[in-house]
């Protein structure tokens, strides 16, 4: 299991970890569920620790926890950080999407 987060994204991970009262134990849970134009749309949260079967990915300090059945979608995703004066937000690039609509938060798999 591989995900790449980039140092933009890595601060703002952080951010939302604190400002959700982490602890050395909590983690970024990316999952996916359906929704979105293309099929399926990224889910994330802050939780406090992974659940049983999540794969942990850890890496400059930040946990990721991915759920069993998410990761065959997951494997190898890259995630970025787009911050405006208008928002910030966070972006997957997925290199198991077979397709993805404009909007850039749903994909349908390969």
């Amino acid at each position: 299991m591989n995900v790449t987060i980039t140092p933009k994204a890595e601060q703002f991970i952080r951010r939302m970890i604190t400002f959700n009262g982490g602890s050395e134990n909590s983690g970024f849970r990316l999952a996916v569920k359906a929704g979105g134009c293309s099929g399926l749309t990224y889910d994330f949260s802050i939780e406090p620790q992974p659940l049983e079967g999540d794969a942990v990915i850890e890496g400059n300090g930040i946990k990721v926890f991915i759920p069993k059945e998410y990761q065959p979608f997951l494997d190898g995703v890259v995630v970025g950080c787009e911050d405006s004066l208008m928002h910030t937000t966070l972006t997957f690039t997925n290199p198991n999407a077979a397709a993805s609509c404009g909007c850039g938060t749903s994909f349908a798999p390969q």
